[in-house]
């Protein structure tokens, strides 16, 4: 599968821009860390790309993420890939036993996060928010509160990597894309 042919089925699944935006961060996410792990690149970015593909229309366990990965899966989606994107959502009971599972699920909910904290800076640009301020908004229940907190904390853990080091590396990441973001 191509990049644009990935790109295809988020635009024929998804409406909601802001859902997009998120797929966007999550592949940026995780081509930095195809990078920094010495990974395929692309196979990596377009698990990021894809991985919440099915969730404007399945939102609820347990059919997100099945029925994408079903769709996809139907398209060619190899199976590390496809257990991958299963992973990401804890309900589904598929350990995330590949590098690439780990880091899916840790860029996931992160991306979302930074992004948030984007959004109350003056300028709401990605490149003025620091790891500290993300460290002090994760202690704020009210701030982006559907944001899962744990889930961040034990994304960074299963990567293997200090929590600190995983915001640096993420915020890198969607710095790459803030224009495609509006960030």
């Amino acid at each position: 599968m191509t990049r644009e042919q990935a790109w295809e089925y988020v635009c024929q699944w998804i409406q909601n821009e802001n859902l997009r935006k998120h797929l966007l961060a999550v592949e940026a996410g995780m081509r930095y860390y195809a990078r920094h792990f010495e990974e395929n690149e692309e196979k990596w970015g377009l698990v990021g790309l894809l991985h919440d593909l099915d969730y404007e229309k399945h939102p609820e366990p347990p059919d997100h993420p099945q029925v994408g990965v079903q769709f996809l899966r139907e398209r060619g989606l190899d199976e590390e890939s496809a257990r991958a994107i299963l992973g990401h959502a804890s309900w589904t009971g598929v350990p995330r036993d590949s590098l690439m599972a780990k880091a899916l699920f840790a860029c996931d909910e992160l991306s979302g996060f930074l992004i948030a904290c984007a959004l109350v800076m003056p300028n709401k640009r990605l490149e003025e928010v620091r790891v500290e301020t993300v460290l002090k908004k994760m202690k704020d229940k009210a701030f982006a509160r559907k944001v899962n907190r744990d889930e961040i904390v034990q994304g960074a853990q299963e990567l293997g990597i200090p929590l600190e080091e995983h915001i640096r590396h993420l915020l890198t990441g969607l710095c790459a894309v803030a224009d495609q973001l509006g960030l």
